[in-house]
């Protein structure tokens, strides 16, 4: 037979779990069509990948890449790791559906992340499909909808409940996403206008979720409770619908709670012992990252960045939501001021990107809990912080976890990125888990590191053709060198490719060859 590519002389993980074992493996118009002892088999491109492992592309279950890949659609930060296949929309953050009398309101809910040169000009999945095809990324994109986007469409910014009517159109709108293609439902109820959800509502959606056999990923209601009391709303949702729950970015935020991983994952395992598919994510860092306003009184975010501007412009309001700042976030977890760091500036604040809140507050002579409501006045969602708030020990419980998936909660992005310092999990979360927690570690075992990157992730989503090395399925595949693969990022210089990374193939054409991105454009929208 004559094939495309011609990978020789591999040593073959190919995400079942299965030990890994010596083979050949030939492409052949964007499949896999043949592996074995292929010594007969001619190539227009001929790989010796020997000493090499040979892996399913992989499948990065939580992103932000909504947009990322049309203004860079290189998608460089996760090429050059081995992913193949980007899950954007995740933590209720999706780019659509648009109500357009409503348009502006979502713009301000996304900024930072969508600027001028976006102009939010689809109003469904299909013509947000058709934009992201357009811009031809390097890898796929398989999207979820997102709640935040849906309320915006339905109600607005507004804190407050859904009438019958909105959570009926909000119900109709998660069913045409799906239809249309969206892999699932996600939200993030930490996050404004989401959090404004009740249970009930969020309950209604993901019925519609379960009656379409879709995936419902959560950012969960993680506001200070006994317990994981986000864990069982969670749970309890999906219980009662009989929705698969993909719970997000796993982990422990709150100090007097360190160190209790188990607890929190028994009650995943005491779910699916109840009959509900319930499995969580995680990355490989002790630090997260999000917009600041985020941890801000939620009744100071209420109605978006101008009405917030609005309300403390009154001095009483201003004193009150510093108080009531100074009492902790997400409902009462401590400030540890020194352990947010800016790590995106905006104009007038560039000089924040690498300082702590303390820091920043000291340089201005101000109380710190005074500085964050002012650069989140000035400039609402686009200001983001890096905190470190995890201990190692939850991380790596949560990550040797049967249940667990790998997902990065970053976006495919340039290497270019200028003074911002964005979370090395962009560029480093793959390699390092199989350099650090593989290798060094031996937290994980290489077959179920992959596995936990590629048919586990295929798995949850329902994606049937990709996630795998078997005959006839896509070729998305990535090779490394097991001995040197290792992330580079750090949090003080991010922007760094990985090591040991060599090829990677997205549908077939080669994205990355010889570890050099190759300008190759391959990617599409996935449809569920």
């Amino acid at each position: 037979m004559d094939a495309d590519i011609l990978f020789r002389n591999t040593t073959l993980v190919d995400g079942s779990g299965a030990e890994p074992r010596p083979a050949d493996v030939a492409v052949q118009d964007g499949r896999i069509a043949a592996i074995g002892d292929l010594g007969d088999v001619s190539a227009a491109t001929i790989i010796d990948v020997a000493g090499k492992v040979l892996a399913p592309g992989f499948i990065d279950i939580h992103t932000h890449s909504d947009v990322s890949m049309v203004f860079d659609p290189a998608g460089e930060s996760k090429a050059f790791q081995g992913v193949t296949t980007e899950v954007p929309g995740n933590c209720g953050r999706s780019v659509f559906p648009i109500e357009p009398s409503r348009r502006e309101q979502l713009a301000d809910y996304l900024a930072g992340s969508v600027d001028e040169r976006l102009q939010l000009d689809w109003t469904d999945f299909n013509g947000y499909a058709d934009l992201v095809n357009a811009a031809a990324p390097s890898i796929n994109i398989a999207p979820l909808v997102g709640h935040h986007a849906i309320r915006i469409a339905a109600l607005g910014l507004d804190n407050r409940d859904a009438t019958p009517d909105e959570l009926a159109h909000m119900q109709r709108l998660v069913a045409e996403s799906l239809d249309q293609g969206a892999f699932g439902l996600s939200t993030g109820l930490t996050i404004a206008p989401g959090m404004y959800g009740s249970e009930e509502e969020v309950a209604a959606l993901v019925a519609v979720v379960a009656d379409r056999d879709a995936m419902y990923a959560t950012h969960a209601r993680m506001w200070v409770a006994e317990g994981f009391a986000s864990v069982e709303e969670a749970i309890r949702v999906c219980e009662a619908s009989g929705a698969r729950l993909q719970y997000s970015h796993a982990a422990i935020n709150e100090p007097d709670k360190w160190g209790r991983a188990d607890d929190m994952i028994d009650l995943f395992v005491q779910a699916r012992e109840r009959g509900v598919d319930a499995a969580f994510d995680v990355y490989p860092y002790i630090a997260s990252s999000s917009g600041i306003l985020q941890y801000l009184p939620e009744w100071v975010q209420d109605g978006g960045t101008q009405a917030m501007r609005d309300r403390l412009a009154d001095p009483a309001a201003r004193r009150r939501a510093e108080a009531d700042t100074l009492k902790g976030w997400f409902g009462g977890i401590p400030w540890y001021w020194d352990r947010f760091v800016f790590v995106t500036g905006a104009p007038g604040y560039e000089w924040i990107v690498g300082l702590t809140i303390e820091e920043a507050a000291e340089r201005q002579g101000v109380p710190p809990e005074t500085f964050t409501l002012e650069v989140s006045l000035a400039h609402g969602n686009a200001i983001k912080v890096v905190l470190f708030y995890r201990l190692e020990e939850d991380v790596q419980a949560f990550l040797a976890h049967d249940l667990a998936t790998i997902g990065s909660d970053g976006s495919a992005i340039s290497m270019d990125q200028g003074d911002s310092k964005p979370h090395p999990r962009n560029f480093g979360t793959y390699p390092r888990i199989l350099g650090s927690y593989v290798r060094d570690q031996g937290l994980l075992t290489l077959p179920q590191a992959v596995q936990k990157m590629t048919s586990q992730v295929a798995e949850r989503l329902q994606i049937s053709d990709r996630g795998l090395v078997r005959e006839g399925l896509v070729a998305d595949l990535v090779v490394f060198d097991a001995d040197e693969v290792i992330d580079r990022a750090t949090f003080e210089e991010p922007a760094q490719t990985p090591q040991g990374i060599s090829h990677v193939a997205v549908n077939g054409v080669l994205v990355v060859d010889d570890h050099q991105h190759t300008g190759a454009r391959p990617g599409q929208v996935l449809r569920r």
